[in-house]
């Protein structure tokens, strides 16, 4: 069965909700498990840096995120699971990529345009706050992806882009060096889910509308019961269409119980108690997940050893193939080169047998010393194919074989090979079959 390699990274700029956990880290782990499938999951703290300068919160997001994964079921020992920065051959990487991305691609990049745009808005210089970091960023994502020769890459839509780069990166590197990188394919789930945030907006942390997954039972409580609904009483039908509570619900739901509840809000459920609902229904699937992250984020230094472990295994990976890009585009020892130039020296300065076709059509060879002396003129063959097998057992034996010269003759055994040059001596023809002898060995 072939094997399917995806990658999926997870930035270490916030604390995990319940959108984190529906959207991307449920499906991803259970993906895990498919047979056929080698999953790569990593902790993006060098793109942290783009997005928060807070260094408190980039290594407190790390412990909850890894935390987070780890509760939800993840098992590091049939995944690769590791930490971005612990990977040197990422930012290597990216610099070798860096040098074959073309600037035009990286303008037209969705977050670069999208810091263009607000500045031209807003009337100030294009790049007025804009980061190398930010710019490069697509950059840093395809070395994390190719590194990995990853297959698939679950995105989402505004990420496709960021794939696209990647495979334009790598294709234009192996274009120039070889065949190095596997050009990856973004996977798109549409079931995947977008959850809806406490104000009915996409929760995100850039709109403050998050209900962390792993909330202590009062807060969870407090921020459910605070989810905005409309002003119908108790009583009257509610709609299910564009409902957050409705669709917070329905993600943690089978859909027996999502069919239930939409004929409560049918029957005119209050909102009070259809929150209640979602409090029990979300409490059901998270609290047993939420004593087990509670026993991880008290011991760091457990997950560090998990983090560590897991870049010393995804390194087996990474090295050998940052080895062999490291020689593609030039950065090689020179100690290399002087052995590879000594040896084609030393070739030079074998003996040589020439192969010839004489004015007769017959096939004929010579045997020529090191230093471009003749020593054997040998006698005609009636194919090259003769002439080669000839040749062949020469190389092969001729040195302990060649015994006698019977007139001007040379032998090999019983056959005729054909006449000593008149400055040769069987001593030197030895010498020189002997030379193809050691090349052998």
């Amino acid at each position: 069965m072939p094997v399917t390699r995806v990658l999926t990274g997870i930035t270490t700029s916030g604390t995990p909700h319940l959108g984190n956990y529906a959207g991307a880290i449920r499906p991803a782990v259970a993906a895990s498990r498919r047979a056929g499938v080698e999953s790569f999951y990593f902790l993006a703290d060098y793109h942290a840096l783009i997005k928060t300068f807070d260094p408190a919160r980039v290594q407190r997001s790390t412990l909850e995120i890894a935390a987070s994964w780890l509760a939800c079921g993840l098992e590091p020992d049939k995944v690769w699971f590791y930490r971005q920065s612990d990977i040197p051959e990422v930012t290597e990487l990216t610099w070798l990529l860096t040098c074959v991305a073309g600037k035009g691609l990286l303008n037209r990049a969705h977050a670069y345009k999208a810091a263009v745009d607000r500045n031209r808005a807003a009337g100030e210089d294009e790049d007025a706050g804009v980061s190398a970091g930010l710019f490069m960023y697509p950059v840093l994502m395809a070395a994390d992806i190719l590194l990995f020769k990853a297959h698939s890459v679950p995105v989402g839509r505004d990420q496709v882009q960021h794939i696209e780069m990647a495979r334009d990166f790598g294709a234009r590197f192996n274009h120039l060096y070889g065949e190095y990188f596997v050009l990856p394919e973004a996977a798109i789930e549409a079931s995947v889910a977008t959850l809806p945030g406490l104000d009915g907006r996409k929760m995100s942390k850039s709109y403050d509308n998050t209900i962390p997954l792993f909330a202590p039972p009062a807060e969870l409580k407090k921020l459910i019961f605070s989810i905005v609904t409309d002003s119908r009483a108790p009583g009257e039908a509610k709609d299910t269409e564009g409902s957050a509570l409705f669709q917070l619900y329905q993600a943690f739901a089978t859909p027996a119980q999502t069919d239930a509840f939409a004929r409560a809000f049918a029957d005119g459920i209050g909102w009070g108690d259809a929150k209640q609902a979602l409090l029990e229904r979300i409490d059901a699937e998270v609290a047993p997940m939420r004593a087990r992250y509670d026993e991880l984020i008290a011991k760091p230094v457990e997950i560090e050893a998990i983090l560590r472990e897991g870049a010393l295994k995804a390194r087996k990976v990474a090295t050998p193939l940052l080895e062999a890009l490291r020689h593609a585009v030039g950065l090689r020892d020179l100690r290399a080169q002087a052995v590879a130039a000594t040896a084609a020296k030393a070739k030079s300065a074998m003996p040589q047998f020439k192969q010839y076709r004489d004015d007769d059509g017959q096939f004929y060879f010579k045997l020529l010393s090191a230093d471009g002396a003749e020593l054997i003129q040998s006698v005609a063959h009636a194919s090259p194919r003769d002439a080669g097998e000839r040749i062949a057992a020469l190389k092969r034996d001729g040195a302990a074989a060649l015994r006698h010269v019977s007139g001007a003759g040379l032998h090999l055994g019983e056959h005729l090979v054909g006449a000593l040059a008149a400055t040769a001596t069987l001593d030197a023809v030895a010498g020189a079959l002997a030379a193809f002898a050691g090349e052998g060995t």
